[in-house]
């Protein structure tokens, strides 16, 4: 499985492509730039997986879906911010075109396949009601929840500082420490990292 990282918009956003094979997913596309396009060059884009509802990831629902007739997954609880990203990035000065509404809702327990390798959805909301990220062998996308000696805001329509807290030690801290975190921003880092380095997860 190769893991390509591709930051994108003016709030440099990592999108990420996932391919395996000749198969591919992209997560979080802010926009479609491209990088983006190199990536999937030649490869059957099987989903367009957003983890959260923000214009900063899911920006480039609408031209990547016409580029690759891929379906769009996301979680139902975040649908209300995917149909408002014109609207996010106005706030912003940031111009973003309307998303379509996922073709899919998944769920915790739900599994995102990209050739031979799969991809399990957990639940973790905090920055947003229906934030998700995605477990692979020995990786995680985590979206906006755990970042390099951060974690996500919760100032935000939908954010809950206390869930996000839960979300992160619940779901990413059960995971193992050398399992490497891709972050919606900024560098990667591991589990390992943050479990006991990251100051906001300090506080037993």
């Amino acid at each position: 499985m190769d893991i390509l990282t591709i930051p994108m918009t003016p709030f440099e956003t990592n999108c990420y492509v996932v391919r395996d094979g000749s198969e591919a997913i992209v997560v979080d596309p802010g926009e479609v730039s491209p990088p983006l396009l190199a990536a999937i060059e030649g490869c059957t884009v099987r989903a367009i997986v957003n983890t959260h509802g923000h214009c900063d990831h899911c920006g480039g629902n609408a031209k990547l879906l016409e580029k690759t007739g891929a379906k769009l997954l996301a979680h139902e609880a975040d649908l209300f911010l995917i149909r408002t990203i014109v609207e996010q990035g106005r706030m912003f000065g940031v111009t973003f075109d309307p998303s379509p509404d996922p073709t899919n809702f998944i769920v915790e327990g739900s599994v995102v396949s990209v050739g031979g390798a799969r991809l399990y959805v957990l639940l973790t909301p905090g920055h947003s009601p229906g934030h998700i990220v995605l477990v692979g062998d020995a990786c995680v996308f985590a979206g906006d929840v755990l970042f390099a000696g951060s974690i996500g805001r919760t100032d935000l329509p939908g954010g809950n500082h206390k869930q996000l807290i839960e979300s992160i030690r619940d779901k990413l801290l059960t995971l193992p420490d050398a399992t490497v975190v891709y972050s919606g921003h900024g560098p990667a880092t591991t589990i390992g990292e943050e479990r006991w380095g990251n100051p906001f997860l300090q506080e037993r």
